[in-house]
């Protein structure tokens, strides 16, 4: 048996594997283009309804102010976790300790504590501030997760303390030792963590909706779910809307693909 042949079995199943990944994204954007009827009856072909979903669509929503409000929340929850989750996780390996470690075994142990268990109790603090329906309470509660401090913490271990204790004997204080040493080697692990966080402040649903009272802020997520409200939805608007809410994120992963995966495996390492 030829080697094509031995790997013919995997290659099938990948192929297939990738068919059964791509369908729903084309069916999306398919259903984008036909009309509510079209996407009910399941019409795998294009259709000419596009502009007319679109026009139905911004007649109905202010699409423009959903996308500026997400992207808003997306990109500044980004920057900050960025910020905030390196430092602590760069914190947490360099200046090693028992204490650190104790610490961090307690921000995992979070991790496991259902949003819905803190939800209420994070709206009454957001709300004795006078920061209800308020794009910076959207924002405050993401910049600092466990999932990315530890994934920084993960990834430091990787970073030579030779090159930190040269930097010292040089001079150089320990933020400059940050952002001019420690930060240019671990662009994957950024590159990997702004995916991350960025998609999930993209697609993040239940607590804008609790913190935001009115549709003055609503983000995509909320758009969509304004669509379905009504006693009739159309669905090719809504596939519409949908299409326009995914293409940010994938765009980003695409564009990234390659550093988020050397990212990830550099921090499992």
């Amino acid at each position: 048996m030829t080697r094509a042949l031995r790997r013919a079995p995997g290659y099938l199943f990948l192929g297939v594997s990738a068919l059964l990944s791509v369908l729903p994204l084309y069916f999306m954007a398919v259903s984008a283009t036909n009309t509510s009827q079209d996407v009910l009856a399941s019409r795998m072909l294009p259709g000419g309804a596009l502009v007319e979903n679109f026009l139905a669509l911004v007649a109905s929503q202010d699409v423009a102010s959903a996308m500026w409000y997400s992207t808003l929340n997306a990109v500044v929850t980004t920057v900050l976790a960025l910020v905030v989750c390196s430092i602590a996780g760069y914190g947490f390996e360099v200046y090693h300790s028992r204490g650190k470690d104790r610490l961090m075994s307690f921000l995992l142990l979070a991790m496991m504590i259902p949003f819905a268990a803190t939800m209420i109790p994070l709206f009454q603090m957001f709300a004795s501030f006078g920061m209800v329906n308020s794009t910076a309470a959207v924002i405050l509660p993401a910049i600092a997760t466990p999932f990315l401090v530890l994934l920084f913490r993960q990834s430091a271990r990787t970073f030579p303390h030779e090159i930190l204790e040269a930097a010292r004997i040089d001079g150089l204080r320990e933020l400059n030792i940050f952002f001019r040493i420690f930060l240019p080697t671990m662009r994957s692990t950024y590159a990997a963590a702004a995916v991350i966080t960025f998609m999930t402040a993209w697609n993040n649903f239940l607590w804008p909706k609790v913190i935001l009272v009115n549709n003055t802020y609503q983000t995509m997520p909320m758009l969509i779910s304004n669509l379905r409200a009504g006693y009739v939805t159309d669905y090719g608007v809504l596939m519409l809307a949908v299409l326009l809410a995914s293409l940010p994120t994938m765009i980003l992963f695409l564009v990234l693909q390659r550093s988020f995966a050397e990212g990830i495996t550099g921090a499992i390492k």
